[in-house]
C-alpha cells in the first residue's frame, strides 16, 4: 500500500476530499497545489479534526512547466510512493502560458505528462499513477495536431474533453512503457465543484435546475481513493466499481504518436 500520495489540486472540492479521506487512513499527503495559502488553511481546518495527519504543502502552478520540473526535482517529489493528478481546469476562453501552450492543455494534460514522467526517476517501479479523466471523452475525437489548439478550434467544453482524452491516452502508453506501474484511471461523473462553472449568464439557471442532481465532493473522490489503493492495473474506476478501459480509447498506434508529439514539444 502506499504511504507517501502527491495530490495535485488538493484545495479542489474532490481534491481536498480525497486529501482528507487519505490523511485518516494514515497517508502521508503531499498537497500541490498553485494557491499554498489556501492550502495551509485546508491543512489546518484538516489537524484540527485529525491531529495527527501528515500533510504537506508544496508548491505547483500547473500552467507553468517550470514550477512542474521546481516541484519534481525538489522535497515535493521525492520518495512518493503514489501519484494522483487531480488538477484541473474548463477555461472559459482561449489563452496561452508563458510556455506557449494553451492554458486547458497545459494545466489538463501537459503538466500532469510532464510532471508524471520526471516523478517516475523517484518513485518505485510499482507505485501507482491515478489520472482522472472526464465522461466527457466520449463526444471528441484527437490527434497530435489537437495539442496546440488555435483560437479558432477552441470550445469552452470540448478543449476541456480533448485534453482529457490526451491524458486517457496518455496513461495507457505510460503502462505500456513502464509495466510495473499500476496506473489507473478515475472517472468522478459530473460533481458539485468549481470547476462546472462555466462563468456563463446561464449558470444561475444551471444551478437551480442541474446542481441538485450532481455528486458531493465526498461521493466524485470514490473512484480516485479506491484506485490509489488498488492492486489492479489500466482499470477505469467510475462510481464504485472498475472496469476494463473502453475499447473505444484504446488505439496503441495513436497513443504512440502523441506521447512522442508530447514529448517534442515540452522536453
Amino acid at each position: 500500500m502506499p504511504d507517501r500520495i502527491i495530490v495535485t489540486g488538493a484545495t479542489g472540492g474532490i481534491g481536498a476530499a480525497v486529501t482528507r479521506a487519505l490523511a485518516r487512513q494514515g497517508h502521508t499527503v503531499v498537497m500541490a497545489c498553485r494557491d499554498t495559502a489556501k492550502a495551509e488553511r485546508l491543512r489546518t481546518r484538516i489537524l484540527e479534526q485529525q491531529p495527527h495527519a501528515r500533510l504537506e504543502v508544496h508548491p505547483l502552478d500547473l500552467c507553468s512547466l517550470a514550477s512542474v520540473r521546481a516541484f519534481a526535482a525538489g522535497p515535493g517529489g521525492a520518495g512518493a510512493d503514489a501519484l494522483f493528478n487531480n488538477a484541473g481546469v474548463i477555461s472559459r476562453g482561449y489563452s496561452l502560458t508563458g510556455d506557449s501552450l494553451e492554458n486547458t492543455f497545459s494545466v489538463n494534460y501537459f503538466a500532469p505528462y510532464l510532471l508524471t514522467r520526471l516523478l517516475l526517476e523517484r518513485m518505485p517501479s510499482d507505485a501507482r499513477i491515478v489520472n482522472m479523466v472526464s465522461l466527457t471523452c466520449r463526444f471528441v475525437r484527437i490527434d497530435t495536431d489537437s495539442l496546440r489548439p488555435a483560437p479558432g478550434d477552441f470550445s469552452q467544453l470540448g478543449t476541456y474533453a480533448r485534453s482529457k482524452l490526451a491524458l486517457l491516452h496518455f496513461s495507457q502508453e505510460l503502462a505500456r512503457r513502464h509495466p510495473g506501474l499500476r496506473v489507473n484511471l478515475a472517472d468522478p461523473g459530473i460533481v458539485d465543484s468549481g470547476i462546472i462553472s462555466m462563468g456563463r449568464w446561464f449558470d444561475p439557471l444551471a444551478d437551480v435546475l442541474f446542481r441538485p442532481f450532481i455528486k458531493r465532493p465526498e461521493k466524485g473522490a470514490v473512484p480516485p481513493l479506491a484506485a490509489l489503493t488498488s492492486e489492479a492495473r489500466l482499470r477505469y474506476f467510475a462510481g464504485s466499481r472498475s472496469r476494463e478501459i473502453p475499447a473505444a480509447y484504446c488505439d496503441p498506434d495513436l497513443q504512440k504518436r502523441l506521447w512522442e508529439e508530447t514529448e517534442r514539444l515540452i522536453f
